[in-house]
């Protein structure tokens, strides 16, 4: 049986309640940003076919959507790069200002591009 990518959502959500552990926090925006990531790289290769490429395959994704003119898949995209930038910031920066906030955000955001691509 295949990962349900969307279980990682789920421990972002655990790992961010009610929480002010700095480690929770950013593993939580990581989470958050692999689900949604690897959810949006599997419909663009199993719903469309696409081959994704080894190298940069981040951006590749990212721009597969972003670059759409349908409103729905331009939001995945513009999301999905906000939501990279926090993890980005989560998983190399040495200090992460409002990292409270952006966990909250990031949350949200891995919920509405799972949400939007089960819309497609």
């Amino acid at each position: 049986m295949s990962f349900d990518w969307s279980q990682y959502l789920h421990l972002a959500q655990e790992l961010a309640e009610e929480t002010t552990d700095e480690a929770k926090m950013r593993s939580a925006i990581s989470r958050a940003y692999y689900a949604a990531f690897i959810k949006a790289r599997n419909y663009l290769q199993e719903r469309e076919g696409l081959t994704i490429p080894t190298q940069n395959s981040h951006q590749y994704v990212i721009n597969q959507f972003k670059d759409s003119e349908e409103k729905v898949r331009e939001k995945i995209g513009n999301r999905l790069k906000r939501l990279r930038d926090h993890r980005n910031q989560a998983d190399y920066d040495n200090t992460f200002p409002d990292l409270a906030d952006r966990t909250r955000e990031s949350l949200t955001l891995g919920r509405r591009i799972i949400s939007g691509l089960g819309n497609l």
